[in-house]
């Protein structure tokens, strides 16, 4: 799984399996956060907390796993833009866990399905992926990124009727209050999915210049940790926020170090280097699902009639968009053996002209 040479050591479907476990378990993170933060914990010391602890976690893996393999060569330029995903991987956490202490788990899922679109948008700038708008597959994913986009406006913008209501009475200022808030969040959220997407891109050219998962997770998790380190120390002027309470702010920073921060990095890397950015992405909409079940259930969230409508829009875009990304593939499928076929006879006449 984590090497050049072994990506075929999983069954044909696992990067989809491993995909959807990380949602699950992003999810459950979203929910450990929110409830820490609610606490007091700062999201700034959550983020320097558990990616140091990751560090600690990915490091002996690195080495048992390249005991005995060969590790390839690292060039300068490599470690650079390892640093540099480490930065995007500081930003990002950062503007995800601020988004989730003024809004909730469920918008945070939300916002994160403009990921796909961003990414899509990124894939064709950077030229890893295609547009031609006579080609009807092209126009499909055209078409969903921006279903994706105006889904996410809905959701964000209009919050509608209470459909599942788990709290008491409000009054004017109580809904006014929270509405102000549900807005900031989302604005750090949607800046999230920017950088996500962005990150996507970074992480898929470093892995295929340098086929190490491992590595680029261990060296990216150590850039996140020193850069947030730094952030927190100019931006939290509480220094009290460093000393964690026994309890949930434990239990999150654990469950981030171990499942979100080191397993995740691992898939995440793997899937861009054999699926491509813009498959990863496309996981995101999946959360939304667990986000709600988790965000209702447990922390007693309402659930309102413009979140219904607005991730019913984003589904539809984003299978818009994976509908066409599969006509592709299987277009490029059944062209490449009339392709080799087609090679086969001139490379004969080459050799019989000499």
């Amino acid at each position: 799984m984590m090497s050049g040479s072994s990506s075929s050591s999983w069954p044909g479907d696992g990067v989809t399996v491993a995909m959807v476990v990380v949602e699950l378990l992003e999810q459950g993170l979203s929910t450990l956060s929110k409830a820490a933060m609610t606490g007091g914990m700062s999201s700034f010391v959550f983020v320097v907390y558990s990616n140091s602890l990751a560090v600690f976690i990915l490091l002996p893996a690195s080495l048992l796993f390249y005991w005995r393999r060969p590790l390839p060569k690292i060039r300068p330029a490599i470690i650079f833009w390892i640093f540099l995903l480490g930065l995007l991987g500081c930003f990002l956490q950062l503007f995800m866990y601020i988004g989730i202490g003024y809004s909730s788990p469920t918008l945070a899922s939300a916002m994160s399905d403009l990921t796909p679109a961003f990414t899509f948008i990124l894939a064709i700038i950077s030229r890893m992926e295609k547009v031609d708008l006579g080609v009807l597959s092209s126009r499909a994913k055209f078409v969903g990124t921006l279903v994706s986009i105006i889904g996410a406006l809905t959701l964000t913008l209009l919050k509608g009727l209470p459909l599942i209501d788990n709290g008491s009475t409000t009054t004017l200022q109580q809904i006014l209050l929270p509405q102000s808030s549900w807005i900031v969040g989302a604005i750090f959220l949607a800046s999230a999915a920017l950088v996500l997407s962005l990150l996507y891109i970074v992480q898929t050219w470093i892995i295929r210049e340098y086929p190490a998962e491992l590595v680029v997770a261990l060296g990216s998790c150590i850039s996140t940790a020193i850069n947030s380190s730094v952030f927190t120390l100019i931006l939290e002027r509480d220094r009290n926020a460093w000393r964690l309470k026994p309890g949930i702010e434990l239990i999150a920073i654990g469950y981030a170090a171990v499942f979100a921060v080191a397993i995740r990095n691992v898939a995440h890397t793997w899937a861009c280097r054999t699926k491509g950015p813009l498959y990863v992405s496309m996981f995101k909409p999946l959360g939304m699902v667990f986000a709600i079940i988790m965000g209702v259930s447990l922390l007693k969230d309402t659930l309102y009639l413009g979140s219904v409508i607005g991730a019913a829009i984003i589904a539809v875009g984003f299978y818009a968009v994976n509908w066409g990304k599969a006509q592709e593939e299987r277009i490029v499928a059944e062209c490449r053996p009339i392709c080799e076929s087609n090679r086969a006879p001139l490379l004969n006449t080459k050799v019989d002209i000499q």
